[in-house]
């Protein structure tokens, strides 16, 4: 079977062939976020290529019609985030963004199979979950076994068949049931790679890109995330130290932080920030590596670091713990474990051995181990070799990298830029974290690049307002009438 899907995956005759099985035509609909009615479409899907009269899955995509009477040919698709996000969850917020480009440009949001409505691999929420038990890594992987085992017995259960590669031809499926001949694509993190397996497979198809924090096929995210995390920390300790107020409030921010890691495991008793009740419970160093980590995708949250560090040396973590996961992200911003799983072990994981990004002093090897011991048991399609490879682009791309960010910071864009070759600009925010587009005044460079009439303007759009915004200083607490500083 993985032999027959990666031959699938390179036939773009089989592609074609199945592009007609539309279950729905596009019809009005309300989404929640949005205010008024947008356009809902289904196609169905093969979940194996190779037998498309086997298994099926219905893809489920969003159209937010261009105000315009008359409007131009080619919208705009987004690509999200994970592996594991809804890109209709999300459109709410994108459209906002990208109101300018709506304007005479229709916008797509396809939710990639696994994902949202299209054959999602949702597991259980942990609602009711102690911190203990959130902090427990024997308790985790049994919930992912059960989760697994929920997940291969839904009709679609084959998760072999959840690959970038295959997510991409149903979202070619999705432009030529829409009749579009070409399409501008927006991927924001792991949608970097799905934007860079579209453009590999259907060039013809793309007209502008726009990739933002790249996360290349060949990065091997668990290996490069420990050198990516190591590098945006040290660069806030150093920001610290710059920084007169950090300094005088945080003087020994390194030093409490190493001893702080020489302390591990250690006890404390810490109240859950969701339920406000005190628990006593175990900090291992993995714990505390996660307590740093999210909040460094942000510039704003990592400002905030230097005060949960200095407090979590002092024993109380509360603040770390809470800046690093609110305990189960909700809503719109969860991920699909079973897609997320389904994408690493299959596209990175092979390579893990073979990964040349040495792991960060600190972080070390620990996120590593934890993916390749769930990959140990998630099953794993066979990936074509072709899918590594990054071709010259024939048309215009904009590359865009936070300069701080902790895990696709510039070193992946510039390489992805030099590979995709001199129709590509490389744009680095020097303050920004993970998601450049979110700045306000990245909207309208966003704008000017896909609405350029012709390729040699697209790649003279003007994006400096980006490099004046300044790091956040970092969060000093008031303090109490009295007292010092806490």
């Amino acid at each position: 079977m993985p032999r027959r899907l990666a031959a699938a995956a390179l036939s773009i005759a089989a592609l074609s062939g199945s592009a007609h099985a539309a279950t729905e035509s596009l019809h009005p609909c309300r989404v929640p976020g949005f205010y008024t009615e947008v356009q809902c479409g289904v196609l169905q899907r093969a979940l194996d290529p190779a037998h498309p009269q086997g298994t099926q899955i219905d893809v489920h995509y969003v159209v937010v019609p261009a105000l315009a009477r008359r409007k131009l040919a080619d919208p705009v698709f987004f690509l999200a985030g994970g592996p594991g996000q809804s890109a209709i969850g999300v459109a709410p917020m994108i459209s906002q963004q990208m109101s300018r480009l709506n304007n005479r440009r229709d916008l797509v949001f396809v939710d990639q199979r696994g994902t949202g409505k299209s054959a999602p691999l949702m597991c259980d929420e942990d609602r009711r979950a102690t911190l203990s038990q959130l902090l427990d890594n024997k308790r985790r992987e049994q919930l992912l076994r059960q989760c697994l085992a929920q997940l291969q017995q839904l009709p679609y259960g084959d998760l072999r068949f959840f690959t970038t590669t295959l997510a991409m031809q149903d979202v070619d499926a999705v432009r030529q049931a829409l009749g579009v001949e070409r399409i501008n694509l927006v991927g924001v993190s792991y949608g970097t790679r799905a934007a860079l397996e579209f453009m590999r497979a259907f060039p013809q198809a793309v007209r502008r890109s726009v990739i933002d924090g790249v996360a290349p096929p060949d990065m091997v995210l668990p290996a490069s995330t420990s050198s990516d995390n190591q590098a945006a920390f040290d660069a806030l300790l150093s920001a610290c130290e710059q920084e007169a107020a950090c300094a005088r409030t945080y003087p020994q921010l390194r030093g409490d932080w190493q001893r702080l890691l020489a302390s591990l495991p250690t006890a404390a008793t810490v109240t859950h920030p969701l339920t406000g009740l005190s628990e006593p419970v175990t900090i291992t160093r993995e714990a505390l590596l996660s307590g740093v980590r999210m909040p460094l995708y942000s510039a704003l949250t990592a400002s905030a670091l230097p005060q949960a560090i200095s407090a979590a040396a002092q024993g109380r973590f509360e603040p770390l713990l809470a800046l690093g996961s609110g305990f189960g992200t909700r809503g719109v911003n969860r991920l699909a474990e079973g897609l997320h799983f389904s994408v690493v072990c299959a596209e990175d994981m092979p390579r893990l051995n073979a990964a040349v990004d040495p792991p960060g002093a600190d972080f070390g090897s620990e996120f590593s181990q934890i993916y390749a011991h769930s990959c140990s048991f998630w099953p794993r399609a066979s990936v074509p070799s072709a899918f590594y490879s990054i071709p010259a682009s024939a048309t215009p791309v904009l590359v865009l990298s936070g300069g701080i960010d902790p895990v696709t910071p510039p070193r992946h864009g510039a390489r992805v830029a030099l590979a995709l070759g001199p129709l590509a600009r490389h744009v680095v925010v020097p303050s920004a974290g993970h998601f450049v587009l979110s700045l306000g005044c990245m909207h309208e460079a966003l704008f000017r690049f896909i609405d350029a009439a012709a390729d040699a303007d697209a790649g003279k759009v003007d994006a400096a307002c980006a490099a004046k915004i300044p790091r956040p200083a970092a969060f000093i607490p008031v303090a109490r009438a009295g007292q010092g500083t806490p």
